[in-house]
């Protein structure tokens, strides 16, 4: 049987053109080895799964690089890109900090510095998670950072740069990364998933890419899971809701147009039968008041782009905020927000929640009557 590879590894970025969404900071970072910029502290921070490791792995394989391309390319062929490939490079070393974050780990790391590359330019230092250091670990960092000798180049990854102490970030070199955008992690999976011969609905890449939150890891990972669920190697909007325990749009889309149209009692059929799919009354409101608010984005053409779904469910929000009034979408959303508030404190929560949606299929009534 053959070995089965998670997406986020096989197709982790090998150059710096290859890395999706922080095109700011390979652009810079490929400027400085191309003018030979390098500085001798680099800080990576960001969110998880963003690419700060990878963009560090990528830039301790460039600069020692014996053949870098024009466009400042690792040429993968030299014998610096090939023991680095193969994990046998004796001049790149990483240290995961969340487990290597005592005084002595730090002084072992500054041993090593003292010795010379065997081949190549530069001994880079990869530490990763390096806020998980402690405060006597920082300080015995401080001098070899701030004076390292000139073969010698540390790359710290963080997603916790406010941890980290100032002396430590005043010298680095800080670069921020993004979260990676909605429709750069849709892209990057349509295209993984056309070279592994899966078939996706759209729906479900937008679906995934949302509950990965800007992090393309998750993404890779959750995309991993619904294609193995698939018994005919497809990715269906169907198969996606159900691994991920998250409720259709259709409930939000069926429950509006309820509580617009001051049916009372489908409304609450409606969320008994969303409690009774094993839903949490709490992130069905939260989901509703979501909903409101896409509702609201649709009503004027300028901040329909703040909608992040495909275009289908974008026509079909269209379509329902148009046949709604605004009175009704910023009440309703004002009696959901309190709903939110008071859930974890009720007594009742399902009466909260029901009450609530009583509220707001009386609204039009209510603006009627003033």
């Amino acid at each position: 049987m053959e070995n089965f590879v998670v997406s986020a590894r096989k197709y982790r970025p090998d150059s710096f053109d290859n890395v999706i969404g922080q095109s700011h900071i390979t652009t810079t970072l490929k400027n400085a080895v191309k003018d030979s910029h390098l500085a001798h502290a680099f800080l990576f921070c960001g969110p998880r799964g963003v690419g700060k490791t990878t963009c560090a792995r990528i830039l301790a394989k460039t600069i020692n690089c014996q053949n870098l391309t024009p466009e400042t390319e690792a040429c993968n062929q030299c014998e610096s890109c090939k023991s680095f490939i193969n994990n046998a490079s004796f001049n790149i070393h990483e240290l995961d900090a969340a487990s290597n974050n005592s005084v002595d780990d730090i002084r072992n790391l500054v041993d090593q510095v003292r010795y010379t590359p065997q081949t190549g330019k530069y001994k880079i230092y990869i530490i990763d998670e390096v806020h998980m250091l402690s405060t006597n670990a920082f300080n015995a960092f401080l001098k070899t950072l701030e004076e390292p000798p000139s073969y010698a180049i540390f790359i710290l990854a963080t997603t916790e740069k406010y941890k980290i102490i100032p002396t430590i970030l005043s010298r680095c070199q800080i670069y921020d990364f993004n979260r990676i955008q909605l429709n750069d992690i849709i892209n990057h999976l349509s295209n993984i998933a056309e070279k592994e011969g899966i078939k996706t609905e759209p729906q479900a890449l937008h679906l995934i890419a949302q509950k990965a939150d800007g992090a393309l890891r998750d993404a890779l990972t959750v995309f991993d899971m619904i294609a193995t669920f698939s018994s005919d190697n497809q990715i269906t909007y169907k198969d996606t809701i159900e691994n991920l325990h998250v409720l259709d749009y259709d409930y939000y889309f069926k429950m509006t147009d309820e509580l617009a149209g001051e049916n009372i009692s489908q409304a609450l059929l409606t969320l008994n039968e969303i409690l009774c799919n094993g839903f949490d009354g709490h992130n069905f409101i939260v989901g509703l008041s979501e909903h409101f608010r896409d509702l609201l984005v649709c009503r004027d053409n300028e901040t329909i782009k703040l909608l992040q779904v495909s275009d289908y469910v974008k026509k079909r929000y269209q379509e329902q905020a148009n046949n709604t009034s605004l009175s009704f979408l910023m009440t309703a959303l004002n009696i959901a927000g309190q709903c939110d508030i008071n859930y974890k404190t009720s007594k009742n929560q399902r009466l909260h929640v029901e009450l609530a949606l009583m509220k707001m299929a009386h609204i039009n009534q209510a603006v009627n009557l003033i």
